[in-house]
């Protein structure tokens, strides 16, 4: 108990300390924000992170002119509990029914509590969210065919144009604020996922009408010669085309990026990419020799460059702090046979980390992340340790926002870091896959989690174990040796501070 009351006395000293940094940075003109998330892009996917598959100019010149972190963490090793996080400061894991979500959720953050663009909005910003939703949508008997809310714009977004859920589940379809994108009131849409609508065809029963087969699940509803998970009819005029989604978030971001050039903006901008099914645009076939996924990736790079362009074109680059990270670590096969796996090659998507999405080892959530802001950053590569859930705080000590007694409890203040004006992090973190790990210097403990050791249909190292694994991730990056037997005491030390996080409903100090 001593050890956690020092550590708290710690925090609230570099607190201190921070919030002093922050005032004097709120004097400066408040930056635009831009933080585009990427979808299941590994550690080792991009060129600024050691790939040769591939290449990422866009990607590389935000790290050439900014920092480059080596140590970022999502704050799940899946997507849709790492987005909750990101929005809320707070730790998915704590709250039930946060984990990976179907196309027809309700909306799982609680409108009335503090949120990333409320906070935001309170500083004086217009807030737009594009791409990759996934958080659910309204309450209570959903109907896709009349006003869907609550939903972003209830948690602080002045706009938003969405995919609801993911590429691979339905309904897909564009909502932008509270409607369906094009949909005909005569061709209602109906969505379940418990039973097959109608007598549409589903990829189980029609796998010649496919023009992507998958290698498991996937086999419901057929839109754009896909089969998604869940069962959808009507909306004919509302349905995506994969291979120009990228176009349209590309669309909806460089319009809110023009529309308010003359006032702070905060742009959250999630892609769909490289995410499943891996439909890139034809004019990026070939462009990898690894297939749709290393399409997928150029695709990506191609999206940054156009919002880059556009910042560039109106003059606003210099006072924008951009932003790139990942929802979580990588996977190969995702449910669709796409040569992925085949035309892989020497190709590392989690770069030298163990494991992958889904995977209590560091390739779950050790991510990508960027940070470009010319007018403020100096170029350079940083071991930070930091999380995604550290954005609430940190931007909040930017913009000169006082967090509330309920906001952001698990977010902590990084400005100083995410500026790359200091080398100090994180002392420890929270990572959360199949169970909860903590990291903490140099080492890191994954919890007792007994089950398979590898996830069959995606290939993915696991990390499961029925004892405690101690892994020192300094010198042994690829968790390789387990050091628990050796080091009980740390296993200790690191399971009563693990505990400690569990169970206070705030670890912002």
């Amino acid at each position: 108990m001593v050890g956690i009351m020092q550590r708290r006395s710690f925090l609230q000293l570099a607190s201190s300390s921070l919030a002093s940094f922050s005032a004097a940075r709120a004097a400066a003109p408040l930056p635009n924000i831009v933080y585009i998330y990427a979808d299941d892009v590994g550690y080792g996917d991009l060129a600024c992170y050691g790939a040769t598959s591939v290449k990422t100019p866009n990607l590389d010149r935000i790290a050439r002119s900014g920092v480059r972190f080596t140590d970022a963490h999502s704050s799940s090793a899946t997507c849709t509990p790492s987005r909750y996080t990101l929005l809320t400061g707070e730790y998915a894991w704590r709250k039930p029914g946060t984990g990976v979500l179907p196309g027809d959720a309700r909306l799982i953050i609680d409108p009335a509590r503090p949120t990333l663009p409320r906070m935001l909005k309170g500083a004086g910003y217009r807030t737009c969210a594009v791409g990759k939703w996934h958080l659910g949508l309204g309450s209570g008997n959903l109907d896709w065919n009349t006003e869907i809310k609550p939903g972003p714009l209830e948690l602080g977004f002045d706009t938003a144009f969405l995919m609801p859920a993911t590429g691979d589940r339905v309904p897909c379809v564009y909502v932008k604020d509270r409607r369906v994108v094009n949909l005909d009131p005569n061709d209602p849409i109906r969505v379940d996922y418990s039973k097959p609508i109608g007598d549409e065809p589903t990829g189980r029963k029609n796998p010649e009408l496919l023009k992507m087969q998958p290698s498991h699940g996937h086999d419901m509803a057929i839109v754009n010669g896909v089969s998604r998970i869940g069962y959808m009819t009507g909306g004919k005029s509302a349905l995506w085309k994969d291979e120009t989604m990228a176009e349209e978030f590309v669309k909806a971001g460089s319009s809110f990026i023009e529309q308010n050039r003359t006032n702070p903006f905060f742009l959250y901008f999630a892609t769909h990419d490289i995410h499943v099914p891996r439909l890139p645009n034809p004019r990026f076939g070939g462009k990898t020799t690894m297939g749709p996924r290393g399409d997928a990736i150029a695709e990506l790079d191609w999206t940054v460059g156009q919002i880059l362009n556009q910042l560039d074109t109106l003059g606003l680059t210099k006072n924008t702090l951009v932003m790139f990270s990942s929802d979580n670590g990588p996977v190969v096969d995702d449910g669709y046979r796409d040569d992925a796996v085949e035309k892989l090659g020497s190709h590392r998507p989690a770069g030298p980390h163990r494991g992958g999405k889904y995977s209590n080892f560091e390739g779950g959530t050790r991510v990508p992340f960027l940070a470009s802001w010319p007018a403020r950053i100096k170029p350079g590569v940083s071991g930070a340790l930091i999380g995604q859930q550290d954005l609430f705080s940190s931007l909040a000590a930017l913009t000169g926002q006082k967090l509330s007694a309920d906001a952001a409890p698990d977010s902590f203040n990084m400005l100083p870091a995410l500026l790359g004006e200091s080398k100090t992090g994180r002392e420890w973190i929270v990572e959360h896959a199949r169970t909860l790990s903590m990291r903490k210097g140099e080492y890191k403990l994954i919890s007792a989690n007994p089950g398979p050791k590898i996830q069959v249909n995606t290939n993915t190292d696991l990390g499961t174990g029925d004892k405690p694994q101690l892994y020192r991730v300094s010198e042994d990056i690829g968790e390789t040796k387990n050091l628990a037997e050796q080091m009980p005491d740390k296993v200790q030390e690191l399971s009563q501070l693990l505990d400690w996080a569990r169970k206070t409903p705030q670890t912002r100090p």
